[in-house]
């Protein structure tokens, strides 16, 4: 890590422990004032220690915010009322989330509007190397552009607001998410030097967005980060719930449990189509309460009352974060956030009173010399085995200012993303080999419903049609299980891929069209400039090495000037195959001889080429990415 970036983050801890010192004035001063009903609507004050989050008020009438991000409006929801028409169509279209767990992203599209969920990025997997992330192919919305009204974000991980920052570059229009994933979304645009000219909506839980021919309504719901939530779109063939990621949990650590009641009310009134979770459809049952891992924590800092404990979890999951201090403080030890995106989202959460630290309990990680083991606690990055996080910089030694000791004490409390679980073995191997105690078991809950909850999901809603999302194909067919268990007609269960153009009526839902969808592959500074073609070569470059031939020859004649000089990588180890190089060599030379007749110097090339590869898979049985250079000088 470089010293600059060092400065960086001990100035952004700084910042933390402000801000919450700031938020505890802040709540001071407005306990002696009128409570602003208009003010509570855009800002919850932070809670003290000891307070429990307040609930939420009961809507008298739900609230509208007009589209025009400059002067939002708040209207009573009978001023909305959008009356289903018969014969009226609306499509549906995920651009993303269907093959894979990530990129999430899907329209709604009227005769004059679109209104798009979520925009979200995806892992690299290892068929895409040295690929940085992957965002959704949009080129259908850029052909729309005048239609779209606005992205409507579900929650604030990476898999829904990853892509944003690639995609506002060129759809500039408004986005509209909850307080905190509005702030997440500030610091990827806040990097990207475009918060200026974003166009960024704070929705309440409740409020409706008018968005052309639809109306969306933002609905709480539970997840591994706070102020998630489901979207009923309202448009002119009926309403749609998409619910995002979500579980059914009775006892969150913060704020208030999902609201079964709205989603009810809706059902009850009918739900025309379901764009549900599939991610944990596979799994019986019902997901597990964010607070029994609170219980987890303390057992485990009961029974390692003598070591330093370091937790690695995700940074987006604040809930788990407060309840690591909490029992930090609990037993008297010292907190250090360690990880650029821990950091920056502690800080963000810690601002919009997310979460509550004492004074005192953070501290900077270059003060852990003056404490004991059993005195600190780390919380850092790198529970999902990436290379260069804070974790498997410890595991490797590479750390700059820590050092692991057999009296370290390492918490996993996260499941590995389908994909990560080699990294993440590794990474606890590496661990291991430390002499650290590494524990993984029980510390961890699921943000997303299993079946049991789907099956509530699926009993309250009552569905005409239903459409599984977010996971894979195998996810996506258990949810199809589940909806046919609850009597769902088989006909109106619909698995479609990303691109498809579901047509949505009151009478039918079907898959009419395909549109382009499919990953953009972000390499560096490089936005799809990454096809399948550089694809294959990289991988195999990564499987059987290159090997270059440079040939001068002179010009008319076809005589050698100079080489053939060959060098190769990732193929053989030269300094022992000396008889290999100078075969090699020797087909070159004959492969030159047969083409003096020739003066199209590609079609030289190319039977350099081709004798080349005939020879390396006869002799090692290896096909190497073969690069010929045959130039042509006047002497």
């Amino acid at each position: 890590m470089s010293k600059t970036r060092r400065i960086t983050e001990r100035k952004q801890l700084t910042e933390i422990k402000k801000k919450l010192g700031m938020s505890k004035k802040l709540e001071r001063k407005t306990k002696d004032k009128p409570k602003n009903k208009k003010a509570a609507a855009g800002a919850a004050p932070a809670r003290t220690k000891n307070e429990k989050p307040k609930k939420e008020e009961k809507r008298t009438a739900r609230s509208l915010v007009q589209l025009n991000p400059l002067s939002a409006l708040i209207r009573s929801a009978a001023e909305l009322h959008i009356s289903p028409v018969s014969g009226k169509k609306v499509r549906i279209i995920p651009l993303g989330g269907l093959e894979e767990i990530g990129m999430n992203i899907t329209a709604f599209e009227s005769e004059k509007s679109i209104v798009i969920v979520d925009c979200g990025m995806a892992f690299p997997n290892e068929d895409m190397p040295g690929v940085d992330l992957v965002i959704p192919d949009v080129s259908y919305l850029k052909e729309h552009a005048d239609k779209i009204e606005g992205f409507f974000i579900t929650h604030g991980h990476e898999d829904h607001i990853g892509a944003l920052p690639y995609v506002l570059k060129d759809l500039n229009v408004p986005v509209f998410s909850t307080r905190l994933t509005r702030a997440l979304i500030e610091n990827k645009l806040r990097e990207h030097g475009m918060i200026e000219s974003a166009k960024l909506n704070t929705v309440c839980f409740g409020d409706f967005v008018k968005a052309g021919d639809f109306s969306v309504e933002f609905i709480k719901t539970n997840h591994s980060i706070q102020d998630a939530a489901a979207l009923a779109i309202h448009s002119p063939a009926g309403v749609i719930l998409h619910t995002g990621d979500f579980k059914v949990d009775y006892t969150p650590v913060f704020g208030d449990t999902i609201d079964l009641q709205r989603i009810a009310e809706l059902g009850k009134k009918g739900i025309l189509a379901l764009l549900c979770d599939s991610t944990n459809a596979l799994r019986q049952g019902f997901t597990m309460s964010e607070k029994t891992v609170g219980h987890t924590f303390e057992n485990i800092f009961a029974e390692h009352k003598e070591n330093r404990i370091i937790v690695a979890t995700f940074a987006s999951n604040v809930d788990r974060v407060q309840q690591v201090i909490t029992v930090a403080e609990k037993y008297g030890r010292k907190v250090v956030i360690d990880g650029r995106s821990m950091i920056n989202i502690i800080g963000t959460a810690s601002e919009l009173g997310y979460i509550t630290v004492k004074e005192g309990t953070l501290i900077d990680i270059s003060e852990i010399r003056n404490y004991p083991d059993d005195k600190i606690v780390l919380i850092v990055t790198g529970s999902q085995g990436e290379s260069m996080a804070v974790l498997s910089r410890m595991a490797t030694g590479q750390h700059r200012k820590l050092s692991l000791t057999a009296n370290d004490v390492i918490v996993m409390s996260s499941t590995p993303i389908p994909g990560n679980e080699k990294a993440v073995s590794k990474v606890i191997n590496e661990l291991s080999r430390m002499r650290t105690k590494v524990i993984y078991q029980d510390t961890h809950v699921s943000g997303h419903a299993c079946v049991e909850e789907l099956k509530l999901i699926y009993a309250l809603v009552h569905p005409k049609f239903s459409i599984p999302v977010h996971g894979e194909l195998r996810h996506r067919l258990a949810q199809k299980e589940v909806a046919l268990a609850v009597g769902m007609p088989k006909e109106n269960c619909l698995l479609v891929d990303s691109g498809d153009v579901v047509e949505l009526s009151q009478d039918s839902c079907r898959v009419i069209d395909k549109v382009q969808a499919g990953p953009v592959m972000v390499d560096g500074l490089g936005i799809g400039d990454v096809g399948n073609a550089v694809l294959k070569d990289r991988q195999s470059l990564s499987q059987n090495g290159i090997m270059i031939v440079a040939v001068t020859l002179q010009k008319g004649s076809g005589q050698i000037i100079s080489g053939p000089e060959i060098e190769t990588r990732g193929l053989i180890y030269v300094k022992e195959n000396e008889e290999f190089i100078r075969e090699a060599r020797e087909v070159v030379l004959r492969a030159i001889d047969e083409c003096r007749r020739y003066k199209d110097m590609a079609r030289v090339r190319n039977t350099v080429r081709n004798e080349l590869s005939d020879y390396i898979w006869r002799r090692i049985k290896r096909t190497p990415l073969i690069l010929p250079v045959v130039s042509e000088v006047s002497v």
